[in-house]
């Protein structure tokens, strides 16, 4: 059996900052960049669509209403017009395609989601996601998703699945993802993670951290690995300190995310981008996700199926569940509500 050679290409991006239709037609663009360097996966950082919410590191929620309201406004519909031309280009140029995106929804205008999106070569959509837990300061903005979207694509192009950021740090989302066969791991995440002032100590080293997970997974899973990470502009720089020069210090002196790829064996391999913005590329050779399975398969001869299970509910969560009355059902109510009605009729001569 001889498994694909892919070459994948990861955005090192930056949104234009929460403005979905700009961000839209550069997104649009680096497809058709990627698609003409011959890759056949296009991956997006977290969030690319319409941008990351950092000012919810920075400021107390208090002053942080307008803040909601412009990516509330900008947020897309998992049907809406937007992923339409995502899933439009993917086809026109025979590319899959990973975007991560807040999610809005037609049942509350205020209800948002973390989600990331797998689009087929072929236009048609192969999973959306909603991140399981909002992270730290992430839940001021977005609600828990499900388990609808723990779900490997079985693709032309090899097995693909994906986590969104901090779920990268949740074992039982990666083993439930491990087992359906895994062989390239899509790991998004912001362009950078603030979590302390400076004069309070060394922010959180989000380049190491995210480094250390996605090459655990890739070494547990024996797949090949892509941390996609989102990327900060002057647009973006110029709004969020927007003349506060404590938030400059603070962005200043934070760990900015990079752009890499990780083998089956937790090695480096492709290029790196932290510092530039551009698209990563790499090729991987799916045959190497096969020779470091004699060492350790988790799902696997190397686990112990007796002692533990595993259970996950895929069940796509809903704010209501409605039950149509049946035939006998609809009769009888029909019949109460006539009694109901003469009984009133009669109390009022």
């Amino acid at each position: 059996m001889s498994l694909p050679i892919v070459k994948v290409a990861a955005m090192h991006a930056a949104p234009v900052y929460l403005d979905r239709a700009a961000t839209l037609q550069k997104a649009l663009a680096l497809i058709a960049e990627a698609a003409a360097h011959g890759a056949q996966l296009v991956v997006f950082p977290e969030s690319f669509i319409p941008g990351f919410p950092v000012w919810a590191a920075l400021w107390a929620p208090i002053y942080n209403h307008e803040w909601f309201r412009k990516i509330a406004a900008n947020s897309i519909l998992i049907d809406g017009p937007e992923m339409a031309a995502l899933s439009a280009a993917a086809a026109r140029h025979g590319v899959f395609v990973s975007m991560g995106f807040s999610e809005s929804t037609r049942v509350s205008l205020g209800c948002l989601w973390n989600s990331n999106v797998l689009i087929g070569d072929d236009g048609v959509i192969l999973n959306h996601h909603r991140k399981l837990v909002p992270t730290f300061y992430e839940k001021m903005v977005w609600a828990p998703g499900d388990g609808a979207g723990l779900q490997v694509a079985d693709t032309r192009i090899g097995k693909i699945g994906a986590l969104i950021c901090g779920e990268n740090t949740n074992p039982l989302a990666r083993y439930s993802l491990i087992a359906q066969g895994e062989q390239i791991h899509i790991s998004s995440w912001p362009a950078i993670w603030p979590t302390k002032k400076p004069v309070s100590g060394e922010n959180f080293d989000n380049v190491a951290a995210n480094r250390i997970r996605a090459g655990a997974h890739s070494f547990e899973a024996k797949a090949y690995g892509i941390l996609c990470a989102g990327y900060m502009d002057k647009r973006m720089t110029d709004m969020l300190t927007a003349g506060d020069d404590s938030v400059a210090e603070l962005l200043e002196q934070t760990p900015k995310a990079a752009t890499q790829f990780v083998t089956p064996t937790g090695s480096q391999t492709g290029d790196v981008l932290q510092k530039d913005e551009g698209i990563a590329y790499a090729d991987f050779d799916l045959n190497a996700c096969v020779e470091p399975k004699q060492f350790h398969d988790v799902v696997g001869y190397y686990n112990r199926f007796d002692v533990f299970n595993l259970s996950v509910d895929r069940k796509r969560l809903q704010p209501v569940t409605w039950r149509k009355a049946d035939s006998a059902d609809g009769a009888a109510t029909a019949a109460l509500r006539k009694e109901e009605g003469e009984a009133e009729r009669e109390a009022m001569f």
